[in-house]
């Protein structure tokens, strides 16, 4: 298995990690990574009504925001959240971000 590029904790910044979620699409995929753990990218958007190509930009933000960690195991990317970095740096603002997801409707 192997990372891709992902920030450092130390380089994570709030102010990316607040833009990250400005798309519909990826506080749903915050919210379903948080109820799941790590899981397959197609796992996670697969019945989302988003084009591949899309959702893989999706990842991408998430991941350069520091959102997200991603593993490559075989022709599988695998994501997660980066969850004690988050909390370590941020308290309480993944918490937010992830109630906010609950109160917006999914992405259609």
């Amino acid at each position: 298995m192997r990372e891709v590029f992902r920030p450092a904790a130390e380089a994570i910044r709030r102010v990316e990690v607040l833009r990250a979620p400005a798309d519909p699409v990826r506080p749903e995929t915050v919210q379903r990574l948080a109820v799941t753990g790590e899981k397959s990218r197609n796992a996670i958007g697969g019945d989302l009504d988003v084009h591949q190509t899309t959702l893989s930009h999706h990842y991408r933000v998430l991941r350069e925001a520091g959102v997200t960690r991603t593993t490559v195991k075989g022709r599988s990317r695998l994501v997660r959240l980066r969850r004690d970095d988050l909390d370590a740096l941020f308290p309480g603002l993944l918490d937010s971000v992830l109630n906010g997801a609950r109160r917006t409707p999914p992405a259609a």
